[in-house]
């Protein structure tokens, strides 16, 4: 054996015995306790017939193509965001048209939109800022847009993508928002609860075979982040509240 591997090899067997020590030390292996039983899932009423059809309509899959607006290039950039929001309108004259229209302030208000950037009347303006951001996989940005729903504390979620030099609007979501996150291909709407320190967390995905963005998640989870209690767990929402509800409900 060379000097060196003679040296190596010492120097390995001094690390060895030096780690056997100090698990010695440690007072070796200690066992984490009790493993709890695993309980597997009970299927109740098996004699139930399945349903066949859903209770409520989430308008899951739907898309619509916008009617008189172009996308030159396929590029959603291109778009005006207001002139989508007044598209809507003139779309669902039932929701913003007449004094018993549920949203008809922001129609009075869409006004603002147009009167600069900075000024008190554009504060007012209805339409939030819109992101941009490849959601559908196809390597161009797709237009994520809100806006008030007014009078209210209603906010509406629009995701829409170019297909041939159309838009298409991909999803569509209005809620009392606490906030709004973009993650991978993902839309996720953060909601307040009725429930102390608890909030509503539901989650779009894109799906490439519907061509729209899917209900993934639904699910009601701690506000402050933390754990649920000893017993307990997250629970997912089997059915919207009143203050959850699709477009054109």
């Amino acid at each position: 054996m060379s000097p060196s591997r003679t040296v190596l090899a010492l120097a390995a067997v001094a690390l060895l015995g030096s780690a056997a020590t100090a698990c010695g030390d440690a007072g070796g292996l200690r066992g984490a306790g009790p493993t709890p039983t695993a309980i597997s899932p009970a299927r109740l009423w098996p004699q139930l017939t399945p349903a066949s059809s859903p209770a409520w309509d989430l308008d899951e899959a739907d898309t619509e193509t916008i009617k008189g607006v172009t996308v030159p290039g396929d590029d959603v950039r291109q778009v005006d965001p207001v002139a989508l929001v007044r598209a809507e309108i003139e779309a669902n004259p039932d929701d913003y048209e007449g004094d018993k229209a549920p949203y008809r302030d922001t129609v009075r208000r869409i006004a603002d939109c147009a009167r600069g950037v900075g000024t008190t009347a554009a504060s007012r303006c209805p339409v939030l800022q819109p992101y941009y951001r490849d959601l559908t996989g196809d390597g161009r940005p797709d237009l994520t847009l809100g806006f008030r729903l007014l009078p209210g504390d209603l906010t509406a979620v629009r995701v829409y993508t170019a297909d041939r030099h159309r838009l298409v609007r991909v999803m569509a979501w209005e809620d009392a928002v606490s906030s709004v996150e973009l993650a991978g291909r993902s839309v996720i709407i953060r909601s307040p609860s009725d429930l102390a320190e608890y909030e509503y967390r539901l989650q779009w995905t894109w799906d490439p075979e519907r061509k729209a963005m899917l209900l993934t998640h639904d699910e009601m989870l701690r506000s402050d982040g933390r754990a649920p209690g000893p017993g307990s767990s997250p629970s997912s929402s089997p059915s919207p509240s009143p203050s959850r509800s699709a477009s054109g409900r």
